[in-house]
């Protein structure tokens, strides 16, 4: 079992920058692929980006690559986001998630195990 505390989230105007945090407790998550996911008022939840267990590979929905970041502290338990030059289009709540069944990086909802409740980034125009 893999609890995901997510935090850093808030509101900021277009063109700023925040950093989200995930801290994992439970079980450690080394070994884990990780990822974040972002759901907006009446849409769908939409992967964000994905990070191996290594910190190594790393991968991007098109709308936010250059200007977000994930990246990783294995001694920590921890994974981040850093979000730059966010944009109105970028409201959402932003959920951490676990894929502990392989180390395959994946995008899709379905592939991952565990996931946190999320912290509400806010972007104003």
């Amino acid at each position: 079992q893999v609890l995901l505390v997510e935090s850093g989230g808030g509101l900021v105007q277009a063109g700023g920058s925040l950093t989200l945090s995930c801290a994992a407790a439970g079980r450690t998550i080394d070994d884990s692929v990780m990822a974040w996911f972002r759901q907006a008022p009446g849409k769908e939840r939409e992967f964000v980006a994905t990070i191996h267990w290594d910190g190594r590979t790393t991968y991007y929905l098109d709308a936010v690559k250059g200007r977000f970041t994930i990246s990783r502290d294995n001694t920590k338990n921890m994974v981040y986001l850093q979000m730059n030059s966010l944009k109105p289009e970028d409201t959402a709540v932003y959920s951490c998630a676990a894929r502990i069944r392989s180390g395959m990086i994946k995008s899709e909802v379905h592939e991952y195990d565990y996931w946190g409740r999320g912290t509400q980034v806010t972007v104003s125009s």
